[in-house]
């Protein structure tokens, strides 16, 4: 496939966005069609109160017909010219999924990495990190300023939806990962009064409180709430971890007219929780011990993190609407930890270090968004234009001391003393702003769906590191976008190709204190996607090739605490995907990926060990993921009782990216039984028991990257009671 230039791309893009620029001007004219009459994208842009929290993705069960995310207008799923998943509430509340990474992991493209880490979400999507570059929460990018810790966390219960755009969106959103975006939708207030509150129980003394509440404010109908939280007190596998987590969320909706909606929405969450992961040491042949490089009387990560904006809403008229969305984020994390060195076996003890991380992460993210629908000449137009704004502030310190050595007879982890490392010898802060113009059509004519996007870029970066008194300034520029074609039949089938580019400057510096270079890349996407008629069930399936360039890499001196860019990656793959929810009472989904991910151009140093041509570590072959679950109707024997189970199989992957060993592939399995007491006695109308396990058999998975290796996360069970009315 021939991979067009920028400035082919820009050519492609720009007579188009001119001439839809004139017809803005003509949207009273005769061949107009109102926004409400039209479903190009599948919804008006009324502002009306939505049920079920403002959804407005067409929800059935377990699959979504619409999403904003493709292309930040309410666009139907199968003219969206790129792959694209979205894991609906049912979905969340049927896993009871307690971490992001649960929540992708019947998702294709998706690679948790790095094993268990309890302090953050790793995870990359065809083979790109997403964490740091391509999460999002409500549209606006998460607020991450190349932190090594003070990462967002996302708390699942306080999502509506999860939708993974995959491949490049910077022709939208701007500075962004090759892999695409993870759109994180907060759960919004009602117009409908309801409620929930769960109480869970499960193994490592786990126990948690939920609720749930909104509705319109009485007396008052322009106002609506809806306020979620969470409180748990847990341990988890690691020897003396914590999983402690406090969450609040309060969300409330004026509707002054149908043409205007102003929501505000906030948060507040504090996490504590193990700050070393599944780290345990590494022997020679490759195998990991029993000996954990944490201690107890020196590990935990205490993260804070809080948020509050806005969404606003105004249609002027049935042809043209403005939004605008505003967030500040600010984070703090304080972690500190142990790590493993070496052993002594004739003195049969380890010895090991203590080190402290102390981050603060604080961002604004502002978009100015203008769209029209219109028809002209038989063709219905969806019109874009957005201005935005993101700026990140991050001060870092990391400081290191010493710690008792490790008995390895008596083991005795938490029982010696461990200074607290008040000294830091790394402290550095960075600075960045961005600013983009982008515009976008969306041209639909007869089964045929045209779409062209493009952005301008500027960025300017700082970087000061205040132990070496020296300043490192960046200003960057670069013009992205995306054009694809659909072609939606009347069955439902929808067969597309597309080219898309991103860019993003790179926060932080090696460890020789040398600013990265911007990363950027170009995909090529074919695919085909199958919406039965009448029926919530979806399909797709599409083959992708990515070419990306100065992709961070943990550096192989210290892996942990720095980053090295690589000089060029190419992902390969096939991804495909059917989700189903077929009365009565029948919910399905199911995931496959293929990748093959090579470093084009990496170390050519003996020394260093050479990974070009290697594949990049970490990164399985194949994954397989299915998850089924069927509730019994009225009528049964077993009406109300409900049961599901998923199972996902990981092949297996290179450890390192010198591609010197393989860790293996396993299978995981996860299952629910739930059961409506209602259909028992009507007096518990309202009430559900639920019993989730996720990995049932405990598998002992390792997983290996970059040379090191960790262990995945441990069998999980959790009981619930839920009340709901």
């Amino acid at each position: 496939m021939h991979s067009l230039s920028r400035a082919e791309l820009y050519a492609a893009l720009l007579p188009t966005l001119l001439a839809s620029t004139s017809v803005l001007a003509q949207t009273a004219g005769p061949d107009t069609i109102p926004l409400q009459q039209i479903d190009v994208a599948g919804a008006a842009l009324s502002g009306r109160s939505v049920p079920n929290g403002g959804n407005s993705d067409g929800v059935t069960g377990y699959v979504a017909s619409r999403t904003t995310t493709g292309s930040k207008t309410r666009t139907p799923v199968v003219e969206i010219p790129q792959s694209v998943s979205t894991i609906t509430r049912e979905q969340l509340d049927d896993r009871n999924v307690q971490t992001l990474v649960e929540a992708l992991n019947y998702t294709p493209g998706i690679t948790p990495n790095y094993g268990y880490g309890p302090w953050v979400d790793w995870f990359s999507v065809r083979g790109f990190d997403l964490v740091t570059l391509g999460t999002y929460r409500d549209g606006l990018r998460q607020g991450y300023g190349g932190g090594n810790f003070a990462i967002p966390r996302v708390e699942p219960y306080g999502a509506q939806s999860i939708t993974v755009l995959r491949g490049p969106a910077s022709g939208l959103y701007g500075l962004g990962s090759p892999g695409g975006i993870i759109n994180v939708i907060t759960k919004r207030p009602t117009a409908v009064p309801f409620g929930e509150i769960q109480f869970q129980a499960g193994n490592y003394d786990r126990y948690q409180g939920n609720f749930d509440i909104g509705g319109p404010v009485v007396g008052n109908e322009q106002f609506s709430y809806r306020l979620t939280g969470l409180f748990r007190d847990a341990k988890d596998w690691l020897p003396g971890g914590k999983d402690n987590r406090t969450y609040i969320a309060p969300a409330i909706t004026w509707r002054p007219d149908a043409d205007t909606s102003v929501t505000l929405l906030a948060e507040h969450m504090t996490v504590t929780s193990a700050a070393n992961t599944s780290y345990f040491y590494d022997a020679p042949n490759r195998r990991l011990t029993n000996y954990f490089k944490g201690d107890p009387a020196y590990n935990t990560a205490r993260t804070e993190q809080y948020r509050i904006g806005y969404e606003a809403e105004h249609r002027f008229s049935d042809f043209l609407a403005v939004r605008q969305n505003f967030r500040f984020y600010r984070i703090l994390g304080d972690y500190g930890y142990t790590d493993l060195l070496s052993i002594d076996p004739v003195a049969n003890t380890g010895q090991r270090t203590a080190t402290r991380i102390v981050d603060t992460v604080n961002a604004i993210a502002l978009d100015n968004q203008a769209e029209t629908r219109f028809e002209l000449g038989g063709v219905a137009n969806t019109l874009l234009f957005g201005l935005d704004y993101n700026h990140y502030g991050y001060s870092n310190k990391i400081g290191f001391g010493p710690a008792p050595d490790l008995d390895l007879f008596a083991l005795n982890y938490g029982r010696q003393y461990i200074a607290p490392v008040d000294t830091f010898a790394i402290r550095q802060k960075q600075r960045q702003h961005e600013i983009g113009l982008y515009a976008q059509e969306q041209a639909k004519w007869g089964g045929f769906v045209l779409t062209l996007n493009g952005r301008q870029s500027w960025v300017t970066s700082t970087v000061n590191n205040l132990v070496a008194g020296t300043k490192a300034d960046q200003d960057n520029a670069a013009l992205t976008g995306r054009v694809g074609l659909a072609y939606v039949f009347d069955s439902g089938l929808a067969p597309y190709v597309s080219y898309g580019t991103n860019f993003s400057p790179q926060l932080g510096t090696d460890a020789a204190g040398t600013p990265f270079k911007p990363t950027s890349g170009e995909q090529e996407e074919v695919g085909i996607k199958y919406k039965v008629p009448d029926l919530p069930v979806f399909m797709s399936a599409a083959l992708f090739n990515i070419d990306q360039k100065n992709v961070l890499r943990p550096d192989p001196g210290n892996p942990l605490l720095f980053q090295t860019p690589t000089g060029q990656i190419r992902s390969r793959g096939i991804e495909l995907e059917a989700t189903a929810s077929l009365a009565p009472g029948w919910n399905l989904t199911a995931a496959y990926t293929h990748l093959d991910v090579t470093i084009v151009k990496g170390i050519d140093d003996p020394a260093l060990g050479i990974t070009t041509g290697k594949k990049l570590s970490g990164i399985p072959d194949d994954t397989v993921a299915a998850f089924a679950k069927y509730t019994f109707q009225p009528g049964s024997a077993f009406a109300g009782l409900g049961i599901g189970a998923g199972v996902r199989y990981i092949s297996s992957s290179f450890g390192d990216d010198q591609n010197t060993f393989r860790s293996r592939g396993d299978a995981l399995v996860d299952g629910v039984i739930d059961y409506d007491l209602a259909l028992f006695d009507r007096k518990y109308s309202g009430l559900r028991l639920q019993v989730n396990a996720t990995n049932l058999f405990d598998t002992r998975r390792i997983v290996c990257q970059t040379g090191l290796c960790l262990y995945d996360a441990r069998r999980q069970v959790i009981g619930s009671l839920v009340y709901r009315w």
